[in-house]
């Protein structure tokens, strides 16, 4: 029954938090937003075959999930507070169902997220979470407010997502066991959103790939970006399995990364740097704001490079 996977799934990710009023098991959940906050809200749907591979364990299905949403609050600089989970499945796996709530509630328990409601359906197997994080008001991280000359940087590493959907179709894919586990687990950047509120000019998290994604700032500021390929960073993992030009190629349109891109006044980008590998997260400076419009990616050989891949866009053919 329908009420019987909502239970196993209140089990596994029940968390108690003073603002949550009525939680689970009502029409509707009554949550009280703190005073002097506002409410930040997202939404991610992932579908079988398109988001995840089908046979992907339901507890990274469940992580990652929650991890796609937990980024769209990095982005803005948000603090985490509650979740919605709606489930549609073929049929009524109760371990399918376990797993997936586990995998939800490993990520969310650091954060102190409440999973306050949801549904269930059947059909198929598809994904969808709707997260709500707090915000000091007129503190958010916007994608419009980029300024000429300002530093382009990015957390952590690039593309190792997409490869690690390129090593999935190996015989063996232990080798690539890292470049793997980044694409079913990303790590949302939650706390260095928060770190850079105040500081970056503008944010957005990669899910569709860097060059996607920076030119969503790019438009809605009313700049451009150059970025130095050389500069990008890769993992060792990445570098030990993939020639450079292949990397490269992950690193500017793989998207599935999660992590931050973000601008800062050029003054600010060192002391940032070293403020956020004490997060235990890395930035790395990879380009800067211009004047015009799009991204430009300029090669090793110091000529304009066009990537073989513009990023993710659910309607291409």
């Amino acid at each position: 029954m329908e009420f019987d996977l909502i239970e196993r799934i209140r089990r596994h990710t029940e968390s108690h938090r003073d603002d949550v009023k009525i939680g689970i098991g009502d029409d509707a959940a009554i949550v009280a937003v703190p005073a002097g906050r506002e409410l930040a809200i997202a939404v991610d749907t992932l579908v079988e075959g398109i988001h995840f591979p089908v046979g992907t364990d339901p507890a990274d299905i469940g992580w990652k999930a929650l991890a796609v949403n937990l980024s769209d609050l990095a982005a803005m600089g948000a603090t985490p507070a509650w979740a919605l989970l709606a489930l549609t499945i073929p049929t009524q796996d109760e371990a399918f169902i376990d797993g997936l709530a586990r995998g939800f509630a490993e990520l969310a328990t650091p954060f102190r997220l409440a999973l306050i409601g949801g549904d269930t359906t059947r059909g198929p197997l598809t994904v969808t979470v709707a997260v709500h994080g707090f915000t000091a008001p007129d503190e958010a991280l916007l994608r419009s407010t980029a300024r000429v000359g300002d530093v382009v940087m990015v957390t952590g590493t690039l593309g190792d997502a997409a490869a690690g959907l390129r090593c999935l179709a190996e015989a063996d894919t232990s080798p690539y066991a890292e470049l793997i586990g980044r694409l079913n687990r990303p790590t949302p950047r939650v706390a260095v959103g928060q770190a850079l509120r105040g500081i970056a000019t503008a944010c957005i998290d990669v899910s569709d790939g860097l060059v996607a994604d920076l030119g969503h700032i790019c438009a809605k500021s009313g700049v451009g970006a150059d970025i130095d390929a050389a500069l990008l960073p890769r993992s060792s993992a990445m570098i030990a399995h993939f020639h450079d030009a292949d990397a490269i190629d992950f690193a500017l349109g793989g998207g599935d990364d999660y992590e931050l891109c973000f601008t800062v006044p050029a003054e600010r980008a060192g002391d940032l740097s070293a403020d956020l590998a004490r997060l235990g997260c890395g930035a790395t400076r990879i380009g800067r704001i211009v004047e015009g419009q799009g991204v430009r990616v300029i090669g090793t050989d110091g000529e304009t490079l066009a990537p073989s891949r513009a990023g993710w866009n659910h309607f291409a053919a």
